[in-house]
């Protein structure tokens, strides 16, 4: 389900015209998060940390109204629920694009997700599936390396407002302190700095928890 947001009595209704007629309106940061803890929870829960992080993710974006904006005909909607379009690696070494559908229970999330990743990797190329609409957020790993910045492929004529989130390889300190990057791009025209340090904080807190 979706909801029109009021734009015309909406506190950002100049940022987002600002924004929006730009060729790039994306902008991001990457950060550095303590996993050393969630690292943990997930071995006790015998479950793949990437699901783990995955879920976490999600946890954190439907909590943050502006993470669910979408556009549409310059039109700014609300969903009720973001999922995930993460890309799923196979043993040819190749991906495909999955849906992981949120669920705020851990064990029924994780339940669906394993089957995802199960259907992706017995599929072959990059669409395994139609993607009906946009309440997704595009999700990706890259655990071989540990980088400090990010950039993304993209199409500058296709309209995209979906925000996007990558993990890098988890590095393991002297003291056992484990991190991992994160790097989260999101498009200006529907969210500022403030909602992207709120959802790092957020994301943060829950890999702590």
């Amino acid at each position: 389900m979706k909801t029109l947001l009021d734009l015309e009595n909406w506190n950002r209704k100049e940022h987002f015209a600002h924004f929006k007629q730009m060729e790039e309106p994306f902008f991001g940061a990457t950060v550095e998060i303590d996993c050393t803890k969630a690292y943990q929870s997930a071995k006790d829960l015998n479950t793949s940390f990437f699901i783990y992080y995955l879920h976490k993710t999600l946890v954190a974006v439907n909590a943050i109204e502006n993470f669910r904006y979408r556009i549409s005909e310059d039109k700014i909607y609300i969903h009720d629920r973001i999922d995930a379009s993460a890309t799923i690696g196979r043993e040819d070494g190749t991906f495909g694009f999955s849906l992981m559908e949120y669920h705020p229970d851990f064990k029924i999330f994780e339940q669906n997700a394993l089957a995802e990743v199960k259907r992706v990797q017995n599929t072959t190329g990059i669409y395994t599936r139609e993607f009906k609409d946009d309440n997704v957020i595009h999700f990706s790993a890259i655990p071989w390396l540990n980088f400090t910045s990010l950039t993304h492929a993209r199409s500058f004529t296709y309209p995209d407002s979906c925000p996007k989130v990558s993990f890098g390889k988890m590095m393991t300190a002297e003291t056992g302190k484990r991190t991992i990057s994160m790097a989260v791009y999101v498009h200006h025209g529907l969210m500022d700095g403030l909602h992207l340090g709120q959802f790092v904080d957020s994301f943060q807190e829950l890999m702590n928890s």
